[in-house]
This record gives structure tokens, sequence and C-alpha cells, in this order.
């Protein structure tokens, strides 16, 4: 299995981008209610948490730093969203899909390609230990002033196109979305059922 060592610091080699062009469409899955509610185009200022790329200081807190965890498609974004159960709740929470069109382009850091390897890390930073790949994830925040976020691939999809945006991409993020249904709307089950059998994720 590969290792996923601690990042360097200060981390020095040079970056390998992905450019996502102006008008690309991502999906989320966001929740309107419990603990933490929020709208669909907000980074989560608290942090970090257990997800995967935080880069927030810790302790965790509010704080300046935002994250947005999104995908190029719906089903990814389910499989990331209740990868902890493996149950769809389509209620709890009041979960909402949403998705939308990036308002300008974004540079990424890219994950899928040569750049973990040769920063000392593996490809393990995409399913490994989510402590160490936080803590590379804020070493390149702080490396890599002109990175907007990262591109990774889904362990819990097929390595299918992920993004975890910085606060720095804000205004890549439209005021409206093109497409906004909660989970528990009979307009979008087909297209849930179909994930979840996907998956084998349970559907509640």
């Amino acid at each position: 299995m590969a290792k996923l060592p601690e990042p360097p610091r200060p981390l020095t080699t040079p970056p390998e981008t992905k450019l996502l062009l102006a008008g690309a469409r991502l999906w989320r899955i966001y929740m309107r209610g419990g603990r933490r509610p929020t709208s669909f185009g907000d980074f989560r200022a608290f942090g970090p948490t257990s997800s995967r790329f935080d880069h927030h200081d810790t302790p965790p807190r509010v704080q300046a730093k935002g994250i947005l965890y999104a995908a190029d498609d719906p089903t990814t974004c389910l499989a990331e969203a209740f990868q902890a159960t493996r149950v769809i709740d389509r209620h709890a929470g009041e979960p909402w899909l949403v998705g939308f069109e990036t308002a300008r382009d974004l540079t990424l850091l890219d994950l899928t390609g040569a750049w973990p390897t040769r920063a000392g890390a593996s490809m393990a930073i995409n399913s490994g230990p989510r402590p160490r790949a936080r803590r590379w994830s804020q070493a390149i925040y702080d490396a890599y002033a002109g990175v907007e976020g990262l591109w990774y691939a889904s362990s819990m999809h097929a390595n299918r196109p992920s993004v975890a945006l910085y606060e720095r991409a804000e205004a890549a993020v439209p005021k409206t979305p093109s497409f906004h249904r909660a989970l528990s709307d009979p307009a979008i089950r087909g297209r849930i059922d179909a994930a979840a059998m996907r998956l084998g994720y349970r559907l509640v």
C-alpha cells in the first residue's frame, strides 16, 4: 500500500494545476438543517472537521479560511456525503442537491496525476488517512497563493473528479444555481434511487 508521509515544510515542489474553465458544472449536497445549517454556495468557515482536505488551522473553530466540497456528478456527491453510514437519508438535516456553473476560471492543484508523488506524497492523498491529508492541504494552501482549491479523485465513487475549493474561489460560485432540489423532492426520487442502487447504499 502506498504511504502518505507528512508534508515537507515549506512545500517547494512546483505545482501541477488543473484549469477549470468558467461555466464548468459542479454538484454538491448541503444541509439546510442540523447542527450547522448552510446554504448552497456557503464556504464552511468552521474547521477543521473530519473532512479530507479542510485547510483550517487547529484547534477547530470559525475562522477566515473556508472550504466547499463538490463533484462533477450527483452520484459522486451522494457517495461522499453519505459514506459514513452508506444510507442516503433524504430527510435528516434537510439535505439538498444543487448544481451550478462556475462564474470564472479556477486554478486547482491536480492531485490525480504525478504531482503527489513528486511532492513526496502518493495517490493515497486521495484515499489515505484524513488527518494527514488535511495537513497536506494546509501546506498546499500556504505554499501556493495562486491555487484556489484541489482537483482530486473520489475514493467512494470510481475515482470520479471531485473538488475542494478554498475561500479564494468564492467569487467563482454564482449567486443562483442552475439546479436546486431537496433530496426529499419526489421529482428527483428516481435519480436518487438509481444512485443508491449503483453505490449499494440503502435509501431512507
